[in-house]
């Protein structure tokens, strides 16, 4: 016979409605010791629980989407940030008792089917442009979209302060020294991420004395790959160029291999600055100068947001900006050292 919850309930001396707060993993409501005994006399029963069952007891999935672009008949190949932010929204979602449903979307009118296809307490958007956001017209589902500037009044926005990264950057480029800068990222249009870290920098260049004309800007995806592709060519390309903000640390790791092997040397030659602070930053030779934004902290307020619409259906907040700082590492340094001879 299966176990029941009064059976559990019976045993550790605790009322009926203790042991479903544990079980659905609402344990701030209960003592830690408390939920120890209840989670140990459930192991030791043998109790599953019957996830269906629940759901429809309450009226609810307890699945929470997170949905991401990916290339038509291609497999899920998530870039180091998306797999932080899953990981700080997964986090959260499984401690308020919720699960995961990972997905990629291929087309732009598969959003719309993803969310009313299951039965969906939630959905959490993941790299989508702020224009597809915007056409998005679902309702009666909470939609929240990570790093979006899209104002659709049906999605909750939580974003970094990109702004701000790009002022970091060139701001500690500029302190150095440099005056011949590079910008790279992807192709943007609007004052969506790219754009607000594109603005950011170019105000902290302004404002060191720069003029705009001596700032190249080169368009690339931001993978390994397009970075290392980018560090091979770039003295060639761009002789005069002694520094480089490239947005997103995968790009800025491809591009100090790239570099590495074109055999010019950083920071002696080029002064290289990304942005997200990802692991791997700090391990690569040299070390990585970065804009550091708390990646999983972001996933997890994403998650916050939906459960709160979930839960208490308050109506869309404004838009969650979370802060940056500057992680300083090795390859930066001053111009000076940096001149060809």
């Amino acid at each position: 016979m299966p176990v029941r919850l009064s059976d559990i309930a019976s045993e550790a001396g605790v009322s009926l409605m203790t042991v479903s707060n544990v079980m659905n993993g609402k344990r701030s409501r209960v003592s830690e010791a408390t939920a120890h005994r209840v989670l140990e006399i459930a192991d030791r029963l043998g109790y599953v629980p019957n996830l269906p069952a629940r759901s429809l007891a309450a009226s609810k999935s307890h699945i929470i989407a997170a949905l991401t672009p990916v290339g038509e008949d291609h497999s899920l190949l998530m870039s180091p940030h998306t797999v932080e932010v899953i990981g700080g929204l997964e986090k959260h979602l499984r401690h308020e008792g919720y699960h995961v449903l990972l997905r990629g979307i291929e087309k732009e009118a598969d959003i719309t089917g993803a969310i009313k296809g299951w039965a969906l307490d939630g959905a959490i958007l993941l790299e989508f442009a702020d224009s597809q956001i915007d056409r998005i017209q679902v309702s009666g589902v909470p939609l929240v979209a990570i790093d979006s500037y899209s104002e659709n009044p049906r999605t909750i926005s939580v974003r970094t302060d990109d702004r701000r990264g790009g002022w970091l950057a060139g701001t500690c480029l500029t302190e150095a020294g440099h005056s011949q800068l590079l910008f790279a990222g992807p192709p943007f249009e609007g004052m969506g991420v790219m754009g607000q870290r594109w603005e950011g920098f170019l105000s902290a260049c302004i404002a060191s004395g720069i003029d705009p004309s001596q700032i190249a800007v080169v368009e690339t995806l931001i993978s390994y790959e397009d970075g290392q592709a980018l560090g091979r060519r770039l003295r060639k390309d761009h002789p005069d160029v002694t520094a480089v903000f490239a947005t997103a640390d995968s790009l800025a790791i491809g591009i100090l291999a790239g570099l590495n092997e074109a055999g010019v040397r950083v920071p002696e030659d080029i002064s290289v600055i990304g942005f997200d602070n990802i692991e791997m930053s700090a391990l690569v030779t040299p070390g990585l100068t970065t804009v550091a934004q708390d990646i999983q902290a972001k996933g997890a307020e994403a998650a916050r947001l939906v459960l709160q619409e979930v839960e208490k259906g308050q109506g869309t907040p404004p838009p969650i900006s979370l802060e940056v700082s500057l992680v300083t590492r090795a390859s930066v340094a001053s111009p000076r050292t940096s001149q060809r001879t």
